[in-house]
């Protein structure tokens, strides 16, 4: 199933309608959970991790009631006691986070880590909304940072995709903070995430610094995480001996690639960042996705979510 008409399709920025056609494959994807232990009244299983019940009223006491359930509010107001009610809720939150940050703007062979990485947040929003699941989003790049609360629907959906297409994006100018601003952006996703939740991290994860395995730790507790890598070919292994000169951000570097030392330290350097991608996968509910540039997103997440 190919990604959209080659004609909507660019290698280093993502269009509205790209991310619109995209439906079709998306709907065919079932990104669920990672662990599961009953049927619940919605359309998936339920989670070890989160209650996944919400408030629904409250009523006179019966015997054999919990107490811890009492009501004591009704209970002062109307003198009689009363416990709350809850029902098990309907739908999940996704959560989707996605670095739009300049190391993303990259790539030797088919479009750039950002471009890929867009298009990986649409097929998980597609499927979300097909599935009944509430969608929301935190997308962010050196600039700006867009929060989305999880909502229903085609239209939060679409919400998402307007911020994917923001012009911003996807003209990034020469600014620091680049790691602090990733940081930031999960520590806020610790906080406004609920327990029970799917979230998708969709990044190449370079230079990741000590908190975010503590932000990542944090989240897993009580949600299931998927850590998506998006790399470029070159990036594991460089290329053939010989002079290159690749586009990178807007511009162009120059890589030489003959000596084998230098061919040595460039592998290690990328393992460097998968490594710890890797032994963040011991933690329970936690499960890395691999994404080179060069591969359609949707046969990725297709293979991994069958295979599982």
């Amino acid at each position: 199933m190919t990604l959209v008409p080659a004609a909507l399709a660019s290698p280093a920025r993502i269009e509205l309608a790209e991310l619109i056609g995209l439906k079709q494959s998306g709907e065919s994807l079932r990104v669920g959970s990672l662990r599961v232990r009953a049927l619940e009244s919605g359309g998936h299983l339920s989670r070890f991790k989160g209650r996944g019940v919400e408030f629904d009223e409250a009523r006179p006491y019966q015997p054999g009631d919990d107490l811890r359930t009492i009501d004591w509010r009704v209970t002062a107001r109307t003198g009689k006691t009363h416990t709350k009610v809850f029902r098990e809720e309907r739908d999940r939150p996704v959560i989707i986070w996605l670095d739009l940050r300049k190391p993303m703007m990259f790539a030797t062979r088919g479009a750039y880590k950002a471009v890929r990485a867009a298009q990986t947040a649409a097929l998980i929003a597609w499927s979300t909304v097909a599935n009944g699941d509430r969608l929301g989003g935190v997308v962010f790049s050196e600039r700006e940072r867009f929060e989305l609360r999880p909502r229903l629907g085609y239209r939060a959906a679409l919400r998402l995709f307007r911020v994917l297409t923001e012009s911003s994006f996807w003209e990034p100018e020469d600014e620091g903070g680049q790691e602090l601003e990733r940081q930031r952006s999960l520590l806020r996703l610790t906080r406004v995430a609920r327990p029970g939740s799917q979230i998708f991290l969709l990044s190449d994860f370079r230079a990741l610094a000590e908190p975010f395995e503590r932000h990542l730790r944090q989240l897993a507790r009580h949600s299931d995480v998927s850590l998506v890598q998006f790399f470029d070919p070159v990036e594991p292994d460089l290329p053939p001996p010989g002079s290159y000169r690749i586009q990178m951000g807007g511009g162009s570097v120059a890589i030489d690639t003959e000596q084998a030392r230098s061919r040595e330290a460039y592998r290690e350097r990328f393992q460097a960042v998968r490594a710890p991608l890797e032994n963040l996968c011991g933690l329970p509910g936690v499960q890395l996705i691999e994404c080179s540039t060069a591969v359609d997103p949707h046969t990725v997440l297709t293979r991994h979510f069958e295979a599982r």
